[in-house]
């Protein structure tokens, strides 16, 4: 009797990930494969890697799209899961990923839905859930856009959608946030001042009120008690923080 399953390949990208990276790899330990592009890590997180893969590959690091195409340059198998560093599969997404993927479907991706934590606790409102992410999908018919940070999967074909969700233990503790509040909106301002954009005092303050009222009111995240609070200012703060960051960009060297 032949063997019918299907390869499957994860791949991770990692940089100081030793707090969460073992439950990453330990819920997608039964995976045909798993690919780990390092960016020099300097908390042991490498070491930790290989006792899981021989495939850690240790580089500079460009972005999170250019490397997330770095590692599914290395993937071999038919099918591809991308999970980040801080999220993990339960049993019951892991069964159903499984199931998925040995039944051959005629579609070329998945979209996954995504429960996610901020300060300990899992965030059923502001936007965050279900919070759908195509991060199944077969190898050849997909790969990550160039943006340096809120990349996206690029599909050349058709999607379904899976049903259990996979977690996301992001936003750990408050200085986890501040920390992602300055390295989001300086990526972000970046990538919109390369585009051609500008910022200033003035969108900062609009964008950042915007920002409050999406997440806190019209997506409900009030309903997600103190955290939800905290989210919605944290929010508010990444666009303002954005837009301020811009407009120094802006009047950079070479620029009136």
């Amino acid at each position: 009797m032949t063997d019918s399953r299907v390869s499957l390949t994860v791949i991770v990208i990692t940089f100081n990930e030793r707090a969460m990276i073992r439950r990453c790899l330990e819920s997608v330990s039964w995976a045909d494969e798993i690919v780990v592009v390092d960016s020099g890590s300097t908390d042991g997180t490498a070491a930790i890697c290989r006792e899981y893969t021989a495939h850690v590959i240790e580089t500079d690091w460009p972005g999170f799209g250019p490397q997330k195409n770095r590692a599914l340059g290395h993937a071999t198998g038919e099918w591809v899961l991308s999970l980040d560093a801080d999220e993990f599969l339960t049993e019951e997404a892991q069964a159903e990923i499984r199931d998925t993927v040995r039944s051959r479907p005629s579609v070329d991706a998945f979209r996954i839905p995504r429960l996610s934590s901020y300060c300990g606790r899992y965030m059923r409102h502001g936007g965050w859930y279900p919070d759908y992410v195509v991060r199944l999908f077969r190898q050849g018919r997909a790969r990550f856009s160039d943006d340096l940070v809120h990349e996206r999967l690029l599909v050349s074909g058709t999607i379904g959608t899976l049903q259990t969700p996979l977690r996301h233990e992001t936003y750990r503790d408050l200085e986890e946030v501040l920390h992602k509040i300055d390295a989001y909106s300086s990526a972000g301002a970046a990538m919109a001042v390369a585009a051609g954009k500008w910022g200033g005092l003035a969108p900062a303050l609009r964008h950042g009120a915007w920002a409050f009222i999406r997440t806190y009111l019209l997506r409900l995240g009030l309903l997600d008690g103190a955290e939800g609070l905290m989210l919605a200012i944290s929010n508010a703060e990444t666009a303002y923080y954005k837009y301020l960051k811009m407009a120094q960009l802006n009047k950079g060297p070479g620029r009136s």
